[in-house]
């Protein structure tokens, strides 16, 4: 039997996960280009690479939000309750990606207040720390002041504030519950690349260089260990939120008991 769906409108269905797909396979060429950029540090092209991915990562979820179509009902209900942003996302990680942005967010205040000038390259200036080690004045890094985080803080300025307009937009939108949750879940899942991908990389940068040069001391190793739980809880969500923005499906298991969802 042939299938009696014209072409043009499956792929009108399917846009928003066109849109999202798409705009991941350039966050990662683009990656790759800016990674194997010419640059006597190597630090500083992984920052904008990773920066570019989850802000690529955010612009394929807005796009697809944009293009997702949304079906009329005939016959449209509508609940006294008000429609809540919380109600939308998801309800365990977006609480715990939240928390992981506050952390990446002290992680880069603290390295910005501490990071120091290169004795050897004045020009890094908050991209090291200085430290006196065995009687000498040494420099560890890379460190992730000011010149390694002023992207990734500019990233975080333009993406959280364009995901949360998105986010109540979609949940006084129209179209079905499910419709609303996915969408949803797509936008908070390229917020969560973003950050997780963030994270991981001031991790590994804040682990490069408190084992630089043997130069721990008490202080770093319990700095060392105390981020080992974030270094994990980075690589979870990471891997939540890529699955997410590439297939989201909202599950409430709560809502779906209670009965139909309500629509507008």
């Amino acid at each position: 039997m042939l299938d009696a769906v014209p072409l043009q409108t499956r792929i009108l269905d399917h846009a928003d996960h066109y849109a999202r797909w798409s705009c991941l396979a350039i966050g990662i060429v683009a990656a790759q280009h800016l990674v194997m950029m010419n640059s006597s540090d190597i630090t500083l092209p992984l920052v904008f690479a990773i920066t570019a991915f989850g802000l690529c990562a955010v612009g394929g979820a807005l796009l697809g939000d944009a293009l997702a179509l949304h079906p009329q009902e005939a016959v449209r209900t509508a609940s006294l309750a008000p429609r809540l942003v919380r109600d939308q996302v998801p309800p365990r990680m977006a609480p715990l990606l939240l928390l992981q942005a506050g952390f990446l967010v002290t992680l880069l205040v603290i390295g910005a207040f501490t990071a120091s000038s290169n004795v050897d390259r004045p020009d890094r200036a908050g991209g090291v720390l200085n430290v006196t080690c065995e009687g000498m004045r040494t420099s560890l890094g890379p460190w992730p002041g000011l010149y390694y985080s002023g992207p990734m803080f500019a990233a975080l300025a333009v993406a959280t504030p364009v995901c949360v307009w998105a986010l109540r937009r979609i949940a006084h939108g129209t179209g079905d519950e499910q419709q609303r949750r996915d969408r949803a879940w797509a936008v908070t899942g390229a917020w969560g690349l973003l950050v997780s991908s963030q994270v991981l990389l001031v991790v590994l940068m804040l682990f490069v260089a408190l084992t630089d040069k043997a130069c721990l001391g008490p202080l770093g190793a319990a700095t060392i260990v105390a981020l080992c739980p974030l270094g994990l809880l980075g690589m979870f969500t990471f891997g939540w939120s890529l699955v997410t923005v590439v297939a989201p499906r909202a599950v409430d298991d709560e809502a779906a008991e209670n009965g139909v969802f309500d629509d507008e």
